[in-house]
């Protein structure tokens, strides 16, 4: 029997590096090139997109990330891994919508009907949805683009609430208009336009987007297999299965349909790598990163010991796992960063880091607020060390 390969934590930190991006030399030149080599960059946070992405860029540009998103629209959002918001190419989205995006789409259907019946006195069924739908595309067509508050000026059932959580304390109303506007950007009839506002606005138009073309659901989840294991493996089947969001048979499948090799991470743990990724690469030079909340560097697997020690995990994290400002140091997290009210960038060490870290960290923080310019930039999901550090 021929043993397996063995990739060690120093190996998958060089590969990081390197796909990642995130080494100087390594670096793109164009928005497009980043989504490509992370499968996709998180956009639950506005924000979050511009600054993994310009992380990324040889020259950090917001105008760069809205001509992609906006102009070009070479990047769309959708609802998928992890019932998260992707930024992915165009190219790529086929493969998102099949894989996943379009089964989290029925549920979020399914669940909307739901609170429609149980929310509102309306009369709402899935034959006046359906009505409504049609007629908030085609007062979107007229229109070009329009927020959702202009679009209830044409459909006005958008302006009845819905009562969420009823009986409980925290029982509240929400529109109707709020919630089957996302409804359609999640079966791919719409797309936020860019933002009433700065870049780092929440306050999207909606603008009519062609339909994704379908493909088989199959072969859609053995691509985002291999392309996934080409930017983050090699790595657990746990890591893909907490990635993706798939149930472990299908993570099975689309390793085996992508033609993953087994191979022996640290510990003696079984990983899968890509059959053309089992030579050792070599070490990036030393480098340093100011990652945003939410990154899909560190939200990129399950297992994270090999570059996050689980001592720097309260201070990073927030309840619900989400990620926070993270500051790297040659393949590890080393400590977290912050934008202050007056714009100043401040980042704190949780471990040892030495002159030469501090240093090139330092170098970072300065091209951060350069960029940057007078934009401000909360994270939507607060950790304990962002809140620390911004006071």
């Amino acid at each position: 029997m021929t043993a397996r390969p063995r990739v060690s934590d120093d190996q998958r930190r060089a590969r990081l590096a390197r796909r990642h991006l995130l080494s100087p030399a390594h670096r793109a030149t164009s928005v497009e090139e980043v989504a490509d080599a992370l499968v996709g960059l998180h956009a639950t946070d506005a924000a979050t997109v511009y600054l993994s992405a310009c992380a990324r860029l040889a020259e950090p540009s917001p105008a760069e990330v809205e001509r992609a998103l906006y102009e070009d629209v070479t990047l769309v959002k959708l609802l998928s891994m992890r019932r998260t918001i992707f930024a992915v190419s165009t190219a790529l989205a086929p493969y998102v919508e099949s894989s996943t995006a379009r089964a989290i789409a029925v549920r979020e259907r399914a669940q909307f009907v739901k609170f429609l019946q149980q929310g509102t006195e309306g009369g709402w069924d899935e034959r006046r949805l359906a009505r409504t739908e049609r007629e908030v595309l085609d007062a979107l067509a007229a229109r070009g683009e329009a927020t959702t508050a202009e679009l209830a000026k044409d459909v006005p059932a958008l302006r009845e609430t819905i009562a969420v959580s009823v009986g409980k304390p925290y029982e509240s109303r929400q529109s109707v208009g709020s919630r089957l506007l996302r409804l359609l950007a999640s079966d791919g009839h719409v797309r936020r336009a860019r933002p009433r506002g700065s870049w780092t606005s929440s306050l999207y138009p909606w603008a009519p987007v062609p339909r994704i073309p379908e493909m088989d659901v199959r072969e859609a989840k053995a691509e985002i297999a291999r392309r996934w294991l080409g930017s983050f493996g090699p790595a657990t089947e746990a890591d893909l299965k907490w990635w993706t969001g798939w149930t472990l048979g299908d993570t099975r499948k689309a390793l085996a349909d992508a033609g993953a090799a087994e191979v022996e991470l640290t510990g003696g743990v079984t990983g899968y790598a890509l059959p053309d990724d089992l030579d050792d690469v070599p070490p990036a030079e030393p480098w340093a990163a100011l990652l945003p909340g939410l990154d899909p560097t560190p939200m990129g697997w399950r297992g994270r010991d090999w570059y996050l020690s689980p001592d720097l995990v309260p201070a990073l994290f927030d309840r619900a796992g989400n990620v926070g400002p993270t500051v790297w140091w040659d393949g590890r997290v080393v400590g977290g960063w912050a934008q202050r009210a007056n714009g100043q960038i401040v980042w704190r060490p949780l471990t040892d880091v030495g002159r030469e870290a501090a240093s090139a960290i330092n170098a970072e923080a300065a091209g951060l607020t350069d960029w940057m310019g007078e934009a401000r930039v909360t994270p939507r999901f607060r950790t304990p060390l962002e809140r620390e550090l911004v006071r």
